[in-house]
């Protein structure tokens, strides 16, 4: 199977800026930057495995996926051709899709 692109929304990319910022407010950047990195090791998985992670349970569509890297969760749409990360969340979070303003190419 051919590899897939992946992208990320705007909203997507200030989940991962807000993590980073937590962390380093609370004095302790080198773990902001270490989940980070994490979880873009687990996002790059997607380029050869798009189907790897589960449908979203609270919306039930086949093309909204998620990948769980505790404590958070990684939600992407999946396209024919490309992997859209949108969120990256809490997992405690309740998931809010970000409004097609944010998903903009």
């Amino acid at each position: 199977m051919p590899q897939v692109t992946v992208s990320f929304a705007e909203s997507a990319l200030a989940d991962l800026e807000q993590l980073r910022r937590w962390h380093s407010e609370q004095g302790a950047p080198e773990i902001g930057d270490r989940l980070v990195g994490e979880i873009f090791e687990r996002i790059e998985l997607l380029r050869d495995h798009p189907d790897m992670g589960r449908v979203v349970p609270e919306f039930g569509q086949p093309f909204l996926r998620e990948l769980i890297h505790p404590p958070f969760r990684i939600v992407y749409r999946r396209e024919p051709k490309r992997v859209r990360v949108v969120r990256i969340w809490r997992s405690e979070r309740l998931l809010e899709l970000p409004t097609a303003a944010e998903d903009r190419d």
